[in-house]
Order: structure tokens, then sequence, then C-alpha cells
């Protein structure tokens, strides 16, 4: 029996129904809420692994709700995800800029949602912080103090930009990071840099780390998986 505990928050009673009975089925230990201050109550109290937000609700909003939560240091780890009609591209980008880790688009189809859920799962866990200048994720150790990363016996240099950004993406393996988000992080909101800026940075980190660890996300950003 799986231990983990979710919270899901929709204010459509039949959606938050549906989500909570395939959620149990699977063994999972599932609270509900129907409105983001409810939410932010229940997660205060319970302290759930993973967070399922609806964006549209009454009260408050998804995307507040993640935003407050984001801002406690308790909640750092969470995962976090967002369900969003598949129209609302705006409503998706302004999520993942408050800290979500995914969205998952409705209409919802059971498996595809148990699937998307455990596979959240799996990458918060898939990643350790060695110690606070190392971050360890697969075979893989990404060295802060010395700029460097070591995949089994090779060492990569990285420039200062490039490993910037690898930092910002291997965090959250599997989170996806909107385009605005990378700039005002890696280059700060100060800074004008030209449009293809992080392409090419992420072109040369791929060529240098390989290219099956960064993957772009059509019309949104870049993610990291492994």
């Amino acid at each position: 029996m799986d231990s983990t505990k979710i919270l899901i928050v929709d204010d459509e009673p039949d959606i938050l129904e549906f989500l909570k009975y395939n959620l149990v089925k699977e063994g999972f230990d599932v609270l509900a809420a129907s409105d983001g201050e409810e939410a932010i109550k229940i997660a205060d109290q319970e302290k759930p692994q993973l967070i399922v937000l609806d964006i549209m609700m009454p009260k408050m909003d998804g995307v507040e709700v993640c935003r407050i939560l984001r801002s406690k240091p308790e909640f750092d780890k969470t995962v976090i995800a967002f369900l969003t009609a598949r129209e609302e591209d705006y409503s998706q980008i302004a999520a993942l800029d408050v800290g979500g880790d995914d969205y998952i688009t409705k209409p919802i189809r059971p498996r595809v949602f148990i699937s998307r859920i455990k596979a959240l799962l799996r990458r918060s866990d898939r990643y350790e912080v060695e110690s606070g200048d190392k971050l360890a994720i697969g075979n893989m150790i990404i060295d802060k103090e010395r700029v460097t990363v070591q995949r089994g016996d090779e060492t990569i240099d990285l420039a200062k930009k490039e490993f910037e950004l690898l930092i910002l993406l291997a965090s959250k393996p599997g989170k996806v990071f909107s385009r605005e988000e990378i700039f005002n992080k890696v280059w700060g909101t100060d800074v004008i840099v030209g449009n293809r800026t992080i392409d090419v940075h992420i072109r040369k980190l791929r060529e240098k780390i390989g290219d099956d660890y960064i993957k772009t996300i059509k019309g949104i950003g870049y993610k990291f998986e492994f």
C-alpha cells in the first residue's frame, strides 16, 4: 500500500470525487479541498507530498495558492501539478512561473492521470543534494563550488551561464521552466538579452552534456529529464 499523501483541489464536486476515487484505488492517501483557502489550511496541517490544483477556483485561484505555498520553506520540495483546460495557454505559463512542476490538461483520462501522478512522484525522488555544494542526479554529479559536471569518469567544464542554467533545470527534474522564469533566474530582470539567448545556451549545454537530458516544451520552455 502506497502511503504517499496527495491533496487534490477542485471546486467541481464531480471532478473531485472522480480524481479521489482513482487515486484511492491506486493506494494513495487522498485529501480533498473545494477551494483555494481550504487547500492552504489542509496543506499546512497535513503536509502532502503532492498537490493537484485546479487553476480556476472561487475565493483564491490555483496560481495564488501555489504562490503562497511556495513562499513557505516546508513546501519547497512539494510536487505541485495544475489542472488546466487545453486552451488555457496563458494560465499554464502563469502556473509554471509561480513554481508549478507540471500541468495536466482536461478532460482527464484515468489511466493518463494516474500515470502522470506516478511519474511526478518518481521524478521528485530521483535526485538528492549530497552537500551544500553538490547535486547528484543519476550518474551525474553537479559540483557548484568547482562549477563542473562529473558524469562517470568524465569531467565536463561549463561556462558560467551554462552552469547556472543547468543548476536551475536540474534542481527540479521533470519541472517545466518557462522561458520567462529562466530569464529572470539566470540572467535577472535588470539584464536585457536577445530572444535567442536561452536557445543558444541550451544548444551549447546539450553539446556538452548530451541531448537526452534537456527537453524542449514547445511554446513554453524547457525541462530536465534523465
